[in-house]
């Protein structure tokens, strides 16, 4: 979940790599470093904590070099401190790596290099990289045969980058499994290395995505991409779409609140070209189906984790309403380890903001073993899911920097919700007029968010209520209810704050015994098809004395009477109404952090793609 940033060229490479790092600390901000190659000597500057204090090292020590190497850390093995923060040098001082992963056996590398005399200096299972490397060159080795020779021995997921006082025109940089990306950026006399897109944007929009087992050898005006038997590889160049502009905060006060306000926009663009509004038809090339494909499948199988995961509990209820196939929702970490039981007739369908989440990606490979179709839900075009996949769709929602995911769980509704339209036409499941109905619906949905964005004032002097709380249940039902588990689940991630969602029906067998004035219970009641069956939940929780807040639809003179606050949406064509009311939540969240003076957009403990395990 690192990131990282290397650059080789004509221009001085400390601001370029700190620079790419800011664009980057939403990856990680334990800890930060960077390491250039200066008079021919590597010069490190580390610290822990975020990335300006890095920057402040680097201002009274500054650096000067054509070749460097960047890192912003999230802990895995060690604290995250000075000592431990990458880039890490040899004990030779002619090596020095910085890393994404986990050495699953450093335990046993670091005892075989301490008996050839190595002294480990921080408590990183990283060190036991550069140490290796160190070794094969003393050996006799090549810097790119020790590099390779090191990696070889490596158990476990990882992006690794590396240079050398030894040969100090390339930097050298490898994938190994599903441990975050490697993103080669091409420039003119000038080439750059990442961990992630936004880090090199506003530089180039050329780039090459590294696959497992694949090393590059970065030089000024060429590279060359090897597989691990040493064939030279030629992939293909990926052109980024983005505007490096969107990457930026501009007038909002963090990236979380600015990626909220870009649903409309977000939502509009994920419908653009792939609906046929006149005919009433989903167009989506991408996942290559067909009618023969679409009526052998049985079964379909979303696997996600975290708010994806919640996003595919939405996914489920659509496809089997409308396509009626059965749908399953599988915790991507779990499902790698139960033997599932898949075969040709099975759909599996992965949703991964980055396409490079490590769970994620593990299950789609276990599905493509079990021969399974596989399509991919993702917000980066030629990420690894995007190559796993036998199709896949893009979210069109542009970066997503706050690691508190939103506008990346809205765009998957809607996705869900085609694909669930198209699959009933292609099976024939669906009448004609039923279709141009459903697809009709969906030119609502940006205006239908754009009215809740407008009442952002209202919910913030709701907050402004409750930024106090320690703890709070989210309620829901049916089609709304993984939107109580994101609702809850954002309010944990930036706020602190104890969360917990149920299905509303639940409460009565427990969680009830909870709930006092002192317990505020955020129920989701929209005129959906379990209006009353949330009404009777929420009578119940006004019995024990307890605070409601509701999402509602606006003009119900019902709830007013039972919830002490509400937070109004507009009336909504209920099977798209997940989209609508998870926006006044991810306000509500947002909110009470702003208020209670946190972190958003880097809360402690989180990164924003999860690329290990």
């Amino acid at each position: 979940m690192c990131g990282i940033v290397g650059y080789i060229g004509d221009r001085d490479a400390t601001p370029i790599i700190i620079n790419g790092l800011k664009k980057l600390e939403y990856r990680g901000y334990d800890s930060a470093g960077i390491a250039v190659l200066q008079n021919g000597k590597i010069e490190v500057r580390r610290d822990a904590g975020k990335l300006r204090k890095l920057t402040a090292i680097v201002d009274m020590q500054p650096l000067a070099g054509n070749l460097g190497i960047g890192h912003t850390r999230w802990a895995t093995h060690g604290m995250p401190t000075a000592n431990n923060a990458h880039p890490h040098i040899g004990s030779t001082g002619e090596v020095v790596v910085v890393h994404n992963g986990i050495v699953e056996n450093y335990l046993e590398l670091k005892e075989e290099l301490r008996s050839e005399g190595v002294e480990f200096k921080t408590d990183t299972d990283t060190e036991t990289i550069v140490h290796l490397i160190e070794l094969n060159l003393s050996s006799g080795l090549n810097f790119e045969n020790a590099t390779l020779a090191a990696l070889k021995r490596l158990k476990g997921a990882h992006g690794i980058v590396t240079f050398s006082t030894r040969e100090p025109d390339k930097i050298i940089a490898a994938r190994i499994g599903n441990a975050g990306g490697v993103v080669i950026g091409l420039g003119e006399n000038e080439n750059f290395i990442a961990s992630d897109i936004p880090a090199i944007l506003e530089h180039t929009r050329r780039v090459i995505f590294l696959e497992s087992e694949q090393i590059v050898l970065l030089g000024r005006d060429q590279i060359t991409i090897k597989d691990f038997d040493g064939a030279v590889l030629h992939p293909e160049i990926q052109i980024i779409s983005w505007d490096p502009v969107s990457a930026e905060k501009g007038e909002y006060r963090h990236f979380m609140y600015k990626e909220i306000h870009e649903q409309v926009r977000s939502l509009t663009d994920t419908l653009a070209g792939r609906v046929d509004f006149e005919n009433g038809f989903i167009q989506l090339p991408e996942l290559n189906l067909t009618a023969e494909n679409a009526k052998s499948f049985q079964r379909i199988i979303i696997t996600a984790c975290g708010t994806a995961a919640y996003a595919g509990m939405v996914g489920k209820l659509l496809i089997e309403q409308i396509a009626r196939i059965p749908v399953e929702v599988d915790i991507a970490s779990e499902f790698r380890y139960r033997d599932p039981i898949i075969d040709e007739t099975t759909l599996v369908i992965a949703i991964s903001q980055s396409g490079e989440t490590a769970d994620t990606l593990a299950a789609m490979e276990l599905a493509k073993r079990k021969r399974a179709t596989l399509w991919s839900i993702v917000n980066v075009l030629g990420s690894q899911a995007t190559r796993l996949s036998d199709g896949f769709i893009s979210m069109q929602t542009g970066p997503e920097i706050g690691v508190a995911s939103t506008k990346a769980f809205t765009a998957p509704l809607v996705d869900l919700y085609m694909i669930a339209l198209l699959l009933a036409d292609m099976r024939g499941t669906i009448s004609k007029e039923k279709r141009k109905q459903l697809v009709s619906d969906l030119r609502l949905v940006p205006a239908l968010v754009g009215q809740v964005l407008e009442l952002d004032k209202d919910i913030m002097n709701i907050a402004k209520e409750f930024k106090y709380m320690r703890n709070t249940f989210y309620l829901g039902r049916g089609i709304n209810m993984p939107i109580a588990y994101e609702g809850a689940l954002k309010l944990k991630e930036i706020s602190y704050i104890h969360a917990e969602a149920y299905p509303a029906g639940e409460m009565k067998h427990g969680p009830i015994a909870l709930v006092d004035r002192d317990f505020p219970v955020l129920a989701i009641v929209p005129k959906d098809p379990w209006y009353e069956k949330m009404i009777s939940q929420i009578e119940q929780v006004n019995a024990r004395g307890g605070s409601v807040l509701a999402v509602a639809t606006k003009g119900d003179e019902r709830i007013k009477e039972l919830a002490d606050h509400i937070f109004w949406i507009p009336e909504t064509p209920w099977l798209l109404s997940p989209v609508i009311a998870v926006i006044p939540l991810q306000l509500f969240a947002y909110h009470i952090a702003s208020l209670r003076g946190l972190d958003v957009d880097q809360p402690r403990n989180l990164a924003k793609s999860v690329t290990v395990e």
